[in-house]
């Protein structure tokens, strides 16, 4: 089952996790499903709790995120000028307690951080194979995205 997406072109898709004696079984993405687009690369990113990586969006990579360790808080924000949600914040806690495969289309900006005790292992499934010239970088604290990184009570 598919979650309505705030943001035109995101997906958040529940994933399977498979646990017995031996240990657990973690769906990601398989060439089969109806929302692979196509292979680039996978690779991972560690985030250390309370840490920030963002704001960077790709020109033609769609990333496939899936956190297999720990927590982050996910935050997507779209900017896209032809978009229907431009202006639009999606903030996820994607993790242990919310196993998903998240699609980011090309043109919205995203983070995470790292959230609770443990490092977090992100893996991302990309369309294409890194390349400098394709991603754009924000500062966190940027004035450009409307959204705050600190801690929220309540």
């Amino acid at each position: 089952m598919t979650e309505r997406p705030a943001i035109a072109g995101v997906g958040v898709r529940p994933l399977r996790r498979i646990p017995d004696e031996r240990g657990m079984i973690m769906h990601m993405l398989r060439a089969d499903d109806p929302h692979f687009e196509k292979f680039g690369e996978i690779y991972f990113s560690m985030i250390y709790p309370g840490v920030v990586k963002g704001w960077h969006l790709h020109r033609r990579m769609t990333l496939n995120y899936a956190v297999v360790v720990g927590t982050v808080k996910l935050v997507l924000y779209d900017d896209r000028g032809d978009s229907a949600t431009r202006g639009v914040l999606m903030e996820l806690f994607v993790g242990e307690g919310h196993y998903a495969l998240v699609t980011i289309p090309p043109g919205v900006w995203n983070g995470f951080k790292g959230v609770g005790a443990v490092p977090a292992i992100v893996a991302n499934c990309a369309t294409e194979p890194h390349d400098p010239a394709e991603i754009e970088r924000l500062d966190p604290a940027t004035p450009k995205i409307p959204y705050r990184w600190d801690l929220r009570h309540g």
